[in-house]
């Protein structure tokens, strides 16, 4: 059966086609009768789906997070691309290909991780740096770090996300700490490198993005400093105010207490992670949002709820600006 991707779906279309099930509700229409309100995705979205008739049957035989297959019909309601279902079976794991269901990084995973390796062999702190290679030659951290996404729903969610944010933070650093004086750049860099790594455990990436249990109880901060204490145990005499300086790298890395930050910037390593980790995401938010909305013609995108804004994406204008005139604003 050839794979139909719900980016592709025009009203009026009937098909037939694989779903990944991102919540369901049995509730009564307004004459009484039981129908099925889901929300359906794949790697390219997610859509609204009813099914109207045997609704209480086909709501027992799959749950929220199984995969679905059925015959439907593409309608639109208030403006909006709906799906009416006609039937509907649960499908076995073997008939699964997870990334037709999980966005993916369009970039490669495992050179990305060798980028990020290599951009740690700029840490010259004895400490810093073993802290860093116990972390890379952790099996399993690794793992995870490769595919796990770096949000659930606001910047990098997908396959790969959070090592394309890690490695972007990464390199931003890299040119920030050439520009200001007095700013350790070991600390910085590996305060960047794992600021976020408490997300391998937040997020749960099987399947759809969501929250862990001990996300939603811990948060990836509070993971992230028992991680980095774990291994700092393992590295013999690693100074006290090192760690501590390291720690408050990632307890402030939100900014604010409002954002979740235990800690606001104290240091100024700390305030400079604070504004590269953040300046990473919004762009992220910013272009992902674009890039969903690319064949919307008009020059304004739908209203973003987190970002609170419309976002103007019509700023691809000719620039009158030579490479030689850009260049030499350029950090060495």
């Amino acid at each position: 059966m050839k794979r139909i991707f719900i980016e592709g779906l025009k009203e009026n279309d009937k098909f037939e086609s694989i779903f990944l099930v991102k919540a369901k509700t049995l509730a009564l229409s307004k004459n009484g009768k039981p129908y099925l309100n889901l929300k359906l995705g794949d790697k390219t979205g997610e859509i609204e789906a009813r099914v109207w008739d045997n609704a209480e049957y086909l709501s027992s035989i799959f749950e929220k997070d199984d995969f679905i297959r059925g015959t439907a019909r593409v309608s639109k309601y208030q403006n909006n691309l709906q799906l009416v279902f006609f039937d509907i079976e649960k499908c076995d794991e073997n008939e699964i290909f997870i990334d037709d269901f999980l966005p993916k990084t369009d970039k490669s995973i495992e050179k990305m991780f060798r980028d990020l390796v290599e951009i740690s062999k700029e840490v010259k702190n004895d400490y810093l740096r073993e802290l860093l290679n116990l972390f890379f030659e952790d099996e399993e951290i690794t793992r995870r770090f490769k595919i796990a996404p770096a949000a659930k729903g606001l910047h990098h969610v997908y396959i790969g996300g959070l090592l394309e944010h890690s490695l972007s933070v990464g390199k931003l650093i890299l040119n920030v700490a050439k520009h200001y004086k007095g700013i350790n750049k070991d600390l910085l860099l590996t305060g960047g490198i794992l600021h976020d790594i408490g997300k391998i455990h937040e997020l749960s990436y099987d399947r759809s993005f969501d929250y862990t249990d001990e996300g939603r109880l811990l948060g990836h901060i509070t993971i992230g400093v028992e991680m980095i204490e774990d291994k700092i145990v393992e590295v013999p005499d690693f100074p006290e105010d090192l760690g501590m300086l390291l720690k408050h790298l990632i307890l402030s890395h939100h900014g604010h207490y409002e954002f979740g930050s235990p800690k606001k910037p104290k240091t100024i390593e700390a305030i400079i992670l604070y504004y590269l980790d953040d300046l990473d995401s919004k762009v992220n938010g910013f272009q992902q949002f674009i890039e969903k909305e690319k064949d919307n013609k008009s020059k304004w995108t739908s209203y973003h709820r987190l970002f609170e804004r419309y976002i103007y994406k019509n700023t691809n204008l000719e620039d009158a600006t030579t490479t030689d005139e850009v260049d030499q604003y350029r950090m060495p």
